[in-house]
């Protein structure tokens, strides 16, 4: 500032004003110390600004999933994509890092507020019982959760029906005269999980058809190992497969032509969200399909309102569609 004041001939004050949008100086003036400030490369100091606003201009995202199996799952680049195509275009930038476990995770949130290190946050992965959405409430930290708008309290949640995707494919199977149907999940303590289990014991029970749920960690490692383990199940073991994301899928396609099973001869396997590694493999595998960067980009929105003090509520999006491929097809004969 006592660069450009010096340049501009004015005082200090003048160029406060004048940098901050604020009256104080005449339109002349202002033009010459912007063009100033331009050509000297100035930049706002955030630290600086949070102080006199309170805003810190910046969202964060903490993810608690351990980094092999994150770095790995296509879903959360592409969340993040979304989320940073909408911030870009005012410039916003996310914090993004990893915690340990939730605890460290609400340890960073309380010391971001009392720093104003963000304005808010995204909530990904709720647990049934959640810690983080009373840690947020209680700090009246703006936060928008990522998930079905359960146990979210006044948080803003943007969702799609995992529900109704878990009912769709249990329902297609059916038709393909599959009788017994697994499905490799998720951990058992998110939220989602257990929105799909539900859907899925109760879609088999009114099928009349046998359903079967072995818990993975979304690791190619568990799901190749849970796949090994549905199939020595002998004649019991299941005409078709539902995995809880691509990377166990994928895995899980590789384990069963390891041990001699064809695909879609003798099962059928299905991933949940679809990405390019559902076209690498051989046969390309059938997914619920939707747009994961559009999700972010509806979470990035609601918590830039949610920030800026606007009542926010909650978003549904379009249910998971599902893109049939040659990993499907009908159940073997007897």
């Amino acid at each position: 500032m006592a660069d450009i004041a010096r340049r501009a001939g004015v005082t200090k004050a003048a160029v406060s004003f004048a940098l901050n949008d604020r009256p104080g100086v005449s339109a002349p003036t202002r033009r010459r110390i912007l063009a100033i400030a331009e050509e000297l490369g100035w930049q706002p100091n955030s630290a600086a600004r949070a102080l006199s606003d309170g805003r810190a201009g910046a969202f964060g995202l903490v993810i608690d999933r351990p980094a092999r199996t994150l770095g790995l799952e296509p879903f959360f680049m592409q969340l993040v994509s979304g989320i940073q195509a909408e911030l870009i275009t005012d410039a916003t930038p996310l914090v993004f890092t990893m915690a340990e476990d939730q605890a460290a995770e609400i340890a960073l949130y309380r010391a971001w507020w009392a720093q104003r290190r963000v304005d808010g946050v995204f909530l990904v992965d709720l647990k049934a019982d959640d810690a983080r959405v009373e840690v947020l409430e209680e700090l009246g930290m703006p936060g928008v959760v990522i998930g079905a708008p359960v146990g979210t309290g006044r948080l803003p949640a943007v969702w799609s029906d995992d529900g109704v995707a878990v009912r769709t494919v249990v329902g297609r199977l059916a038709e393909l005269g599959h009788r017994r149907i697994a499905r490799v999940s998720g951990p058992s303590v998110l939220r989602h999980t257990i929105i799909r289990t539900d859907a899925f014991a109760t879609s088999v029970r009114e099928l009349g058809i046998a359903g079967r749920i072995v818990e993975a960690d979304y690791s190619g490692e568990r799901g190749a190992a849970a796949t090994r383990e549905l199939l020595a199940a002998g004649p019991d073991r299941p005409t078709a497969i539902l995995y809880d994301n691509d990377v166990m899928a994928v895995a899980g396609l590789t384990a069963a032509q390891a041990a001699g099973v064809r695909v879609p001869d003798d099962l059928s396997v299905v991933a949940w969200d679809d990405s390019a590694l559902c076209e690498l493999v051989h046969p390309p595998l059938t997914a619920l399909s939707r747009d994961i960067a559009a999700y972010g980009a509806h979470a990035a929105r609601r918590l830039r309102e949610a920030a800026g003090g606007r009542e926010v509520g909650d978003l549904e999006d379009s249910p998971p569609r599902l893109t049939v491929r040659g990993s499907v097809g009908p159940a073997p004969l007897p």
